[in-house]
């Protein structure tokens, strides 16, 4: 299949899915990917399925020979070079590629989280923030996998406020060292890491000020100690610890970026740690898939394979869907990161702070997609277990270490709650600050609600016109809430948490459509008259995917009402809310038979 040229691929502002529409063409899809990219995914995914998977088992008694071995083997594959550019032992690839490797690798979570931190939040810290010497001295390691890297930000106090730490670092009175104090919590890759992204705020002993910085503290430093290994829910072979720092005393050149200015290290990198987080919830919901098809096709029941039964395909069909949705939104995402950075390149600037603030554009879409993908990751994972009944439910059969690995994802890179209080506070910040232009936008919709109602809109005979329209009231809706919400509290909307999470879960219903639709469309240009497999199972899929997010923004908008509004004016926004719901649903019944068929008879997720 012909790729689509990367000059038609956009970068427009982030946020702007919720007032703009795109075109197929606009967008990347994992249809998109040249040759080059099919290669490297198909070398990690074979990487993945037969060298990590088989040795899970080592892997979770958390043999560190066995997870060193296998993480220097993914060096010599490339994997940890992907991120980091040519001048340091890298490969300065695109973070299509970068994405694709995290989404393969992912099929075993405990060495995914162990790769993914060493070569994410271990790794990007120095190559986005680290001064020439301080490049030259470690990326080369890190990218050799000669020394593993971690990140240290979590304290017992300060998990999701991570401006509260009171780990402390003092300037010496010769001005050549930091002396650090203060201890780090569930630290991922503290047991096998040799370098450590340490935050800390710098204290001025005379005015007690505290500067929020990150200080780069090698294993093995006086003072510094690691503690023992924690037993985990999931995750078990990827080594989790607290790090002690006792008057640790490291080199003043060791401070990493400016003094003051850690937190724009902590957040840029939580901003693509929750991407590829996102990405890598894909790989484990992929294989749980896999697993749910090949156990329903050899299961028999009242003889015949339990494949056969509604509710095991209603299974099979929401979790296809939920993949289908949460893969669209990933490469989209990623797509708009690439052609902002291409952008960026030829135009000479491409600086490493460049490069960050072109990454941060797209903040509120990588926390949709760790909020979604980690929520959809734990739904598949779910249904694993309960397709397969007892087997599922015991340690000897992976069902039970897919469930309990899928868990952490919502607590990492920010809580799934903390996340959807930025997505929505990010975008009502920029809507205040003029950057969106959202509250225009509900000026708009305010007048239109106001105009007698129309005779109705025509049939564009257009593929998926409904879903089209489900997606255009679906923005009304949100418009509709945000606006009464906004009236209503003001100032204030940031304090009122349920306001703002039903708000997220609009929004991220609304990027979630769009990029299923957009994907499909796109998808069916390249293979025009194609009605039946993949292109039907994903007209499907997207028509299956409204119908849940008309449901799921109905009833979020409506709380949202409740509480900004009463009396008249809550009676004249429900009747609002109900004209732009008031769309026939889809047969679902048939559309997950249609779906579940499909898989069943690919024996796998795959479009």
């Amino acid at each position: 299949m012909a790729t689509v040229a990367a000059s038609a691929i956009v970068a427009p502002a982030g946020g702007s899915f919720l007032l703009e529409s795109r075109t197929p063409e606009e967008v990347f899809t994992p249809e998109d990917l040249n040759e080059e990219q099919h290669q490297i995914a198909e070398t990690a995914s074979r990487f993945a399925k037969e060298q990590v998977l088989p040795a899970a088992a080592e892997i979770e008694a958390k043999d560190a020979g066995v997870m060193r071995k296998l993480l220097r083997q993914a060096a010599d594959l490339g994997f940890t070079a992907i991120d980091v550019p040519e001048e340091y032992g890298g490969l300065g690839l695109d973070k299509v590629t970068s994405a694709l490797v995290t989404d393969q690798i992912a099929i075993e979570a405990s060495f995914a989280t162990a790769l993914g931190a060493h070569g994410g939040i271990g790794t990007l810290p120095l190559v986005w923030y680290g001064t020439e010497e301080q490049k030259q001295r470690y990326l080369p390691k890190l990218v050799s996998m000669e020394w593993v890297g971690a990140y240290a930000l979590s304290e017992a106090t300060s998990g999701s406020d991570a401006m509260n730490i009171r780990t402390r670092a003092v300037l010496s009175e010769d001005g050549q060292q930091y002396i650090l104090n203060g201890e780090k919590m569930w630290i991922t890759n503290a047991g096998i890491a040799d370098l450590f992204t340490v935050f800390a705020k710098i204290v001025d002993e005379k005015t007690g000020e505290g500067k929020f910085s990150a200080f780069l503290v090698e294993k093995g430093t006086a003072g510094f100690s690691v503690g023992k290994e924690e037993h985990k829910l999931g995750i078990r072979g990827s080594s989790t610890c607290a790090l002690v720092f006792s008057d640790c005393r490291i080199p003043a050149g060791n401070l990493l970026g400016e003094a003051g200015k850690g937190h724009h290290i902590a957040f840029n990198i939580l901003n693509m740690g929750r991407f590829k987080l996102g990405a890598a919830c894909l790989g484990g919901a992929r294989l749980a898939i896999e697993l749910g098809i090949n156990y329903a096709k050899e299961r028999k029941a009242f003889g015949k394979a339990i494949a056969e039964f509604g509710l095991i395909q209603r299974k099979i069909a929401s979790s296809a869907t939920r993949i289908f949705v949460t893969e669209s939104m990933a490469y989209r995402t990623v797509g708009m990161m690439d052609a902002a950075l291409n952008a960026l390149e030829e135009s000479g600037k491409s600086s490493p702070r460049e490069i960050q603030k072109r990454i941060e554009e797209y903040a509120v879409e990588c926390s949709i997609l760790k909020v979604f993908g980690s929520e959809m990751l734990d739904f598949v994972s779910d249904e694993l277990v309960q397709i397969m009944g007892g087997y599922g439910y015991v340690e000897d059969y992976p069902a039970a270490r897919i469930y309990r690995d899928s868990r952490i994802n919502r607590i990492f890179e920010g809580t799934n709650e903390i996340n959807r209080l930025i997505i929505a506070g990010w975008l009502m910040k920029r809507a205040l600050s003029g950057q969106l232009p959202l509250m225009p936008a509900i000026k708009r919709l305010m007048d239109e609600i106001t105009e007698p109602p129309g005779l109705g809109d025509e049939d564009s005979g257009e593929a998926l016109a409904r879903e089209a329209k489900i997606l255009a009231n679906l923005r009304k809706v949100f418009l509709l809430a945000a606006g009464a919400a906004s009236q209503r509290f003001m100032g204030g909307l940031q304090d009122q948490q349920e306001i703002m999470s039903d708000l997220a879960d609009c929004i991220s219903a609304i990027y979630g459509l769009e990029s299923a639709l957009l994907r499909t469309r796109k998808f069916a240009a390249s293979r025009p008259g194609a009605a039946s497999g993949s292109a039907a199972a994903a007209a499907a899929m997207t028509s299956a995917f409204a119908d849940e997010a008309l449901s799921s923004v109905e009833t979020a908008a409506r709380r949202v009402l409740a509480a900004s509004a009463e009396g008249d004016a809550l009676g004249i926004q429900l009747t609002v809310l109900r004209r732009f719901c008031r769309i026939s649903p889809v047969n679902s019944i048939q559309l997950h038979r249609t779906i579940a068929r499909h898989f069943l008879e690919l024996g796998r997720y795959r479009m």
